[in-house]
């Protein structure tokens, strides 16, 4: 086995082994296996260009392009050109597989499940990871510098596995490294022999080292500082990279504190996955449910409520966190003459849903849940305390359905001052043309009820909005203003516009986040998924409460009490239900029965779609990005391939005949012939020698090219024709006919093994000349430009003004 064969082993060995490192991260070990043929297809194809001998720049090039056909192929082969070239579309699948792998990795927390942007993202890190630890150690025999790719793939790691990379995975990184070490280190000793220190060796004394005086040599001490230092930063960085935690629609980490009343608990915007939650290819199940809830189809899931408006983001106020009654209080402003129902409901997380809120009918008022969770009254939410997470978590809950009439809310009375103040408030950014639009569109109504309703209709039927979810996200005073000019955008929009139109008429409001009912199952219970991510607005009324709207077009339910023509209730008294009770819906309970199964959940059906709307599958790809691709997917194909296209070129212009039949004309046929048997020569691994004479240079190239009979004789003879034109005062008939020069060709091929004939067609060395011909020239322009200068500075010096003296 050769040195580089062993080096290219252990660089791959090395980088599985730090790979390792990883797997505490997702739930699935699988994808190691994968990691790893890959990682092998990438570490043969460097091999196999070392073994042509090809330019360095040319197996990094090579083996970049085989690390994106593999990928293209395990990630994205349905888009791809021929089912391996990565076309625009499958470039475009490959970017959505990213962006959904970084919210992944802030959505979840580990183990995470293994989607396909999380592995599209551990695959390809341990792709480049593996191609920078090759290129250093094997293509530019770097070793030392190889373990640098290595730590940081271990660092991330440990980093974001919080401890979860312990320290059997440091040993076996470690193990790697030292490993490619010692296989550079043999390889070195077998390209300059065994060193022997032994005859050094003093009397009682210490053996001298490699240089004779007892001591290591240079290279082997800077070894050693680049691994003590490797091994500081990789113990000293895991601690200050962050966690991966939070969960599906953000969160953040646990309230501080324990105790009654004790700790607080400030979360960030939960809505930065929600838009990718609805644009997910696959609507993975999150939790489950079963409830005897004689209304399923107003049955919403709720996380947490945004209630702070600051202008650049909704977000959830800082609030003090209490330990989780027995029976949570009666929700704020609900009056006694309000009908409410009491229901029960039996939730189950998954597995990998993680994160730090726990879902809940709004608004509950009795939750059996195990674990460390605490409550915050203002939002009605319980949040996981000491890292606790929804991850699995099974739970009953109890929560009142609120069934107020029209009329009661239209006679509500004015709400508590410190509420209206905290939930009317809007930021001086906000501008003009919201509060316009709200008044225009709610004028003639009669109390805040009405105009929460006009708000809601013009939403949804009225003014001409279009539900899409590929519309940008933004939560800003600028994202409003944007959305109501524009007119389309998905539930982040619709709900932040009606929350803040509705403070602009002095109606409290809050921005609400969580989940629709989902879908029913046939054995009764209810499947929640990733697109059943919601975000909708909660307006308040005094005798009521909070209570929820739906202006989203055709997501969710719109609540009983805002359609026209609802007849009056009968407040009765509340019953709890009984034991056997269960009355789980029949159908999914957002969309129509002759909506498709797979629109439902995006919300693509419903009386959103405007009329003359073009067909939801849209235009497609443009030709003109569809050729662009092509184009560029060819030229990075064949620009490896540039060197062999020269080449070609500079043979058929030497060998081609000549119009000219002066001596001049010959003498130069004659040496382009001689210079195409040097090039051909040193394409074949013979360097061309500019110190000898045509006819020693002739014979070296016959003696190591191993040429016989006519090629031999071919080389001598264009040998004689060139000291003819060189050394003879008349050149004569000096001839180097082309078919001398294509004998010599052959004769050589003939001789050499199949890799370097192959390494002579694809990378011939002689193509060195255009970067000599391209220096040469600019190191003319550059003289140039310095001539000019220099003329240029003395004129500008005569003509600058004398300091007069006075």
């Amino acid at each position: 086995m050769s040195g580089r064969t062993r080096l290219a082993l252990c660089a791959f060995a090395a980088t599985m082994m730090t790979a390792g490192a990883l797997l505490p991260l997702v739930e699935t070990s699988t994808w190691l296996l994968r990691a790893a043929f890959l990682l092998a297809v990438q570490s043969g194809v460097g091999a196999l260009a070392r073994r042509m001998r090809l330019a360095r720049i040319l197996t990094v090039s090579l083996q970049t392009l085989a690390t994106l056909l593999t990928l293209t192929v395990a990630f994205a082969r349905e888009h791809a050109l021929f089912g391996v070239l990565p076309g625009p579309q499958a470039v475009q699948r490959l970017a959505v597989l990213l962006t959904t792998g970084a919210d992944d990795v802030g959505r979840y927390a580990i183990p995470a499940p293994a989607t396909d942007g999380i592995l599209l993202m551990l695959i390809g890190g341990v792709l480049l990871v593996g191609l920078a630890v090759d290129v250093l150690a094997v293509t530019f025999r770097a070793a030392a510098a190889a373990g640098l790719p290595l730590l940081a793939l271990y660092s991330v790691a440990a980093g974001l596995s919080d401890g979860g990379a312990g320290w059997l995975w440091f040993v076996l990184a470690g193990c790697g490294y030292l490993l490619l070490l010692l296989a550079e280190g043999r390889d070195r000793l077998s390209r300059w022999g065994r060193v022997f220190g032994g005859a050094s060796r003093a009397p009682g004394g210490p053996a001298a080292g490699p240089d004779g005086s007892g001591h290591a040599l240079a290279p082997v001490r800077t070894g050693r500082r680049i691994g003590v230092v490797a091994l500081g930063i990789a113990l000293a960085v895991p601690a200050a990279l962050p966690a991966l935690d939070g969960g599906l629609l953000g969160g953040t980490g646990p309230g501080q504190g324990g105790g009654s009343g004790g700790g607080t608990i400030s979360a960030v915007n939960p809505l930065v996955s929600l838009q990718n939650n609805l644009n997910q290819p696959e609507n993975r199940e999150v939790m489950t449910y079963r409830t005897n809830s004689a209304s399923p189809e107003g049955f919403y899931l709720r996380i947490l409520a945004l209630d702070q408006f600051s202008g650049g983001e909704w977000r959830p106020s800082t609030r003090r966190l209490r330990d989780v009654p027995d029976r949570l209080p009666q929700p704020a402003g609900l009056g006694p003459d309000v009908a409410v129902t009491e229901i029960r409901t039996n939730i189950s997380a998954s597995r990998s849903y993680r994160q730090t809120y726990l879902p809940l009918p709004y608004p509950a008022s009795e939750v059996d849940v195990r674990g460390r969770w605490r409550y915050e009254p203002e939002g009605r939410t319980l949040v996981g305390d000491d890292g606790q997470t929804t991850g699995g978590a099974r739970y009953e809950v109890s929560s009142l359905a609120v069934e107020p009439t029209a009329a009661q809310l239209a006679a509500s009375a004015a709400s508590p001052p410190d509420l209206a103040r905290e939930y009317t408030r809007v930021p001086p950014s906000l501008p003009d043309v919201v509060e316009k639009t709200a008044a225009q569109v709610t004028e003639g109504a009669a109390d805040d009820y009405e105009r929460a309703v006009k708000l809601q209709d013009w939403f949804t039927t009225e003014g001409g909005f279009r539900y899409d979810t590929t519309v940008t996200s933004g939560t800003g005073t600028a994202a409003i203003e944007r959305f109501l000019k524009e007119r389309e955008g998905f539930c982040v929009h619709f709900s932040f516009a009606m929350a803040a139109m509705a403070r602009t008429l002095g109606i409290p409001a809050r921005v609400a986040v969580g989940f629709t009912p989902g879908t029913a199952q046939a054995d009764g219970s209810v499947s929640v998924g990733l697109r059943d991510a919601h975000a909708w607005p909660e307006l308040y009324f005094e005798g009521v409460g909070w209570t929820r709207f739906e202006p989203t077009p055709s997501r969710g339910s719109t609540p009983a009490y805002t359609l026209p023509d609802v007849p009056s209730q009968d407040p009765g008294d509340p019953a709890l239900p009984t034991d056997g009770a269960s009355a789980a819906p029949t159908a999914a309970p957002s969309a129509s029965e002759s909506c498709p199964a797979q629109g439902r959940q995006p919300g693509e059906c419903g009386a959103s779609t405007a009329p003359g709307v073009a067909d939801s599958a849209g235009p497609g790809t443009p030709a003109g990005t569809v050729v662009l691709w092509v184009l560029g997917s060819l030229v990075v194909l064949t620009l490896p391939l540039v060197p062999m296209f020269w080449r070609m070129r500079a043979r058929a212009r030497r060998l081609g005949s000549s119009k000219g039949r002066t001596a001049a004309d010959a003498a130069a046929r004659v040496m382009a012939a001689w210079r195409e048997i040097t090039d051909t020569a040193w394409d074949h691994g013979i360097a061309p020698d500019d110190s000898q004479t045509p006819r020693r240079a002739a014979a070296r190239v016959v003696r190591l090219g191993g040429l016989e009979g006519p090629a031999a004789a071919a080389v001598h003879r264009v040998a004689g024709a060139v000291e003819q034109v060189l050394y003879a005062p008349e050149p004569g008939g000096a001839v180097a006919p082309a078919e001398d020069v294509r004998e010599v060709r052959e004769g050589l091929r003939s001789s050499a093994g199949r890799w370097d004939r192959l390494r002579a067609t694809l990378a011939p060395r002689s193509a060195v000349r255009v970067i000599w011909a391209v220096s040469e020239r600019l190191a003319e322009l550059g003289s140039r430009w310095s001539r000019v200068v220099g003329r240029v500075r003395p004129a500008g010096r005569l003509r600058r003004p004398s300091r007069q003296r006075g």
